[in-house]
C-alpha cells in the first residue's frame, strides 16, 4: 500500500500537512504537523525530508542583507523618499492628478485605456518606462499609469521625467 494507507488515514491520526508549502514552493521543506508517531514516521519514510530539511544557503543570506539594509540603510531610504516627494510635487504642479501620498509609487489617473496605452507607448518611446493599468485591473473609465521612484534616480532624472510626462500629457489632452 505505500503511502496510500497513511493518506488515506491522516484524518484519523491527526496528521496535517501546512497549505504555505505552495506560496514557499522549493524555497523551504513543507510543514508537517501531528503527534509524535507521525512526525517520526515521516522523518522515517519521507524522501523529500531527507532532501529538503535544511535551507538553501540563499534564504538566510538574503535575510540578513535584508536586515543589514534595515540597520544601515536610511541614507538610500530618505533618498528614495526625498525623489518621490520631488516627482509628485512636480507632477501635482503641471496638472497631474496622482492617487495616494508618501510613497515611491505613483499612479496619474488618465481616463479610457486607450488613452493609458498611447501614453505609455509615447513615454516608452521618449525613454521613461512607466506602466498603463487598465480594465479589468482597474474600473472601466479610471485607466491610470503607475511609475515607481529609485534611490538612484538623480535631481535630473526625475525632471526629466516631469517635462516628458508634461510634453506627452499635453500631446494626449490629459493635461491642458
Amino acid at each position: 500500500m505505500g503511502g496510500a494507507l497513511p493518506n488515506f488515514a491522516a484524518w484519523r491520526v491527526g496528521w496535517k500537512l501546512s497549505p504555505a508549502r505552495s506560496a514557499r514552493r522549493s524555497a523551504m521543506p513543507p510543514d508537517t504537523s501531528g503527534n509524535t508517531e507521525v512526525i517520526d514516521w515521516v522523518r522515517q519514510r519521507s524522501r523529500p525530508y531527507l532532501f529538503s530539511n535544511t535551507l538553501a544557503p540563499v534564504m538566510p543570506a538574503a535575510s540578513l542583507k535584508v536586515f543589514d539594509v534595515i540597520e544601515h540603510g536610511s541614507v538610500l531610504r530618505q533618498k528614495l523618499y526625498a525623489n518621490a516627494e520631488r516627482f509628485r510635487s512636480k507632477m501635482r504642479s503641471a496638472g497631474f492628478s496622482l492617487a495616494g501620498a508618501d510613497h515611491p509609487k505613483h499612479s496619474s489617473d488618465v481616463g479610457g485605456a486607450f488613452l493609458a496605452q498611447q501614453m505609455t507607448e509615447k513615454m516608452l518611446s521618449c525613454g521613461i518606462y512607466h506602466a498603463g493599468f487598465y480594465f479589468p485591473v482597474v474600473p472601466k473609465g479610471q485607466a491610470r499609469t503607475r511609475t515607481q521612484m529609485s534611490a538612484a534616480n538623480s535631481l535630473a532624472d526625475i525632471d526629466c521625467a516631469v517635462e516628458t510626462f508634461v510634453k506627452v500629457g499635453k500631446e494626449l489632452g490629459v493635461i491642458p
